[in-house]
């Protein structure tokens, strides 16, 4: 743990991404960050937190996420394309540079320096490696599924199994007022799948070695 924390102060230090918002570029500022996570430590900052909408699943791992998959998502709750009530609540509260910096903060948090490289992702069982490739998970998630082929593509390896879970069938949910994710090339995989193939995935991606953490905040150590 200490050397988490050692790493991200060195990487608070010289931490910033550039993001597009239209023409507009928005620089990301870890420390600034660092300050404007009140409303997101009491969820994503306990160990095995759950949410309860609309079931129960551990909120997930952002620590190590890419920052620019974070402003995709956070973006995607304010625009509507992402249903999820607390979420939206959050994220209406917050403008395109809260966001920002939010996201490089906790891409910062889950670095740690000298780390080895992940190896490739292992077939599994006969029945996950055919799902993987009906999927064509790899093409966007990348071999290792913690390497993904563009930083808007979540980092999946090692994320909770039951989040994942919920997460892919949000995919298929339409028509819900208040839960759902309208994105067209996940959805389009999704509903390839049955539930409890849904739930073969997750429960593969989950048990991969992967960069994704929850670090406790300060408030909760």
């Amino acid at each position: 743990m200490n050397n988490i924390f050692l790493s991200l102060s060195a990487v608070l230090i010289s931490c910033a991404t550039v993001f597009s918002a239209g023409a507009q570029e928005i620089k990301g500022d870890a420390k600034a960050g660092e300050k404007k996570i009140a409303m997101c430590i009491g969820c994503h900052g306990i160990q095995g937190y759950q949410a309860s909408f609309p079931e129960i699943y551990k909120v997930p791992k952002i620590a190590g996420q890419s920052a620019k998959y974070i402003v995709s998502a956070l973006t995607g709750y304010k625009k509507g394309t992402r249903l999820h009530p607390t979420m939206r609540g959050i994220v209406d509260n917050l403008s395109d540079q809260d966001m920002a910096d939010i996201s490089v903060y906790y891409e910062a948090l889950g670095h740690v320096e000298g780390a080895p490289a992940l190896a490739k992702a292992a077939e599994g069982n006969a029945h996950a490696a055919a799902l993987l490739a009906k999927g064509n998970c790899t093409s966007c998630h990348g071999e290792s599924f913690s390497k993904p082929i563009d930083p808007s593509y979540p980092k999946i390896a090692g994320q909770h199994r039951d989040y994942l879970f919920v997460a892919l069938k949000s995919y298929k949910t339409e028509g819900n007022a208040t839960w759902g994710r309208g994105n067209p090339i996940m959805g389009g995989v999704a509903k390839q799948f049955s539930n409890a193939e849904l739930k073969e995935l997750a429960s593969y991606v989950s048990a991969l070695p992967g960069e994704l953490k929850t670090v406790p905040q300060s408030k909760f150590r």
